[in-house]
């Protein structure tokens, strides 16, 4: 049934095999990393499963701002907000596994809560010593934010660059409220020193395999969920919200109902990606709420193809393999490199890497067309084919007299 409405809706093989190379990807990279020795060039390393695993997290969120900016047209600056929610969530069910094992002891109060004289832990983070409730947690509380916001912001017909400035003064004011100690999330240094995760322990090269894979199967599961939204009738109404809003409110549709639902999904994939990326870095602090942070999100869907759900994958893991890269080699440089890296894409790849490969084979095949039809019309039929057609259409009957005179026809 899944299969059938895949492939109802004209499904896009490349996202296909992107798909199929993310699950061969979840089941190889552990096994490399688990069952081959060290001393193999097989061998992956742990810091490269904890850094590829990050990268991962990071195409996830690149995919969530490209069903809102490609699809529906909103090119939101606040998505890192999303991210740092679902971040938060997570690091709050980690920081309540740690227990006793803290620096002072306390198995109720994180450290952070004893070292500033908290008395008692806070109502909103009662239940986070529950895995299903920090799940929980973790896709309600970036849905709802985005729900809200997207539920005034469209009904009150913001668009364009007002929208833009709007998410990325959301995602600043979050990161001032976070900043502070009393608001008991960590204040500026956050939520660090986790220990377990669902009862293993998170620094286990096991552990790290397990998170790696969910990581890929995250984003698999988030490529089938966003092709099938695209590829449906829905899509195609976020597609004409996006290039004709107006008229789209002209026919009868509602387009602030359109973009809230891809608003609210997009938040969701965005609090995910963001809870599978705190156990793999190990830390989460205000500094992921940073406008910059979102502004990066945007070059990666760029320079990938916004609006072609692969290219926002392959941009996300570009850049930021190129930022490890090149902030190795030349770590005072990597600010100016990233900058020219999107003035050149926005020159010369406007359509990104994916959408530009797209155009230029769209091109060949426009000419391969055009060619055929100066050359004689309609390809050759294969032998038989022909012939097959006009035995079954029956002999050619006369057209009447020269001056065009309607044939008889026979009564009824």
């Amino acid at each position: 049934m899944i299969t059938q409405r895949l492939f109802a809706g004209g499904a896009d093989r490349r996202v296909i095999a992107t798909i199929a190379l993310l699950v061969a990807i979840a089941a190889l990279v552990p096994v490399l990393h688990l069952a081959v020795p060290p001393s193999s060039a097989f061998h992956v390393p742990n810091y490269l499963v904890a850094l590829f695993g990050k990268y991962l997290t990071y195409a996830l969120l690149a995919l969530a701002l490209d069903l809102v900016w490609g699809f529906c047209g909103i090119l939101s600056l606040g998505h890192g907000a999303f991210f740092a929610l679902g971040g938060y969530a997570m690091g709050m069910y980690l920081m309540r596994q740690i227990g006793s094992r803290g620096v002072y002891g306390d198995p109720v109060l994180p450290d952070f809560m004893v070292f500033l004289n908290w008395q008692e832990l806070p109502w909103y983070w009662y239940g986070f010593d529950q895995f299903w409730f920090a799940a929980l947690m973790i896709v309600a509380v970036p849905g709802a934010l985005a729900f809200v916001f997207g539920w005034f912001a469209f009904r009150s017909r913001v668009t364009g660059v007002y929208l833009s400035i709007i998410t990325q003064a959301m995602t600043y004011a979050l990161l001032l409220a976070f900043f502070r100690n009393d608001m008991g999330f960590g204040g500026n240094n956050g939520l660090t020193d986790f220990k377990d995760i669902i009862g293993f322990d998170i620094q286990a090269p096991a552990t790290r395999a397990g998170l790696f894979a969910a990581s890929a199967l995250a984003l698999a599961l988030a490529l089938a969920v966003c092709m099938l939204v695209t590829r449906s009738k829905y899509g195609k109404l976020m597609v004409a919200v996006r290039d004709a809003e107006p008229r789209t409110r002209f026919i009868g549709w509602r387009p602030e109902n359109i973009k809230l639902f891809a608003f609210t999904v997009s938040a969701i994939m965005a609090g995910i990606a963001g809870a599978l990326y705190v156990p793999q870095v190990g830390i989460i602090n205000p500094g992921e709420f940073a406008p910059a942070n979102s502004i990066e999100v945007v070059v990666w869907t760029a320079v990938g193809g916004r609006g072609t759900l692969v290219g926002p994958v392959v941009g996300a893991l570009l850049v930021n393999g190129g930022k490890s890269w090149f902030t190795g080699l030349l770590p005072e440089f990597w600010l100016f490199a990233l900058g020219g890296l999107f003035v050149a894409v926005t020159l010369f790849l406007p359509k990104g890497i994916v959408g530009t490969w797209d155009a230029w084979r769209a091109g060949r095949r426009d000419k391969a067309i055009a060619a055929r039809g100066d050359t004689g019309g309609e390809a050759p039929t294969p032998a038989g084919e022909g012939d097959t057609r006009i035995a079954r259409a029956g002999p050619a009957r006369p057209r009447g007299d020269l001056g065009g005179a309607p044939e008889p026809q026979p009564a009824e």
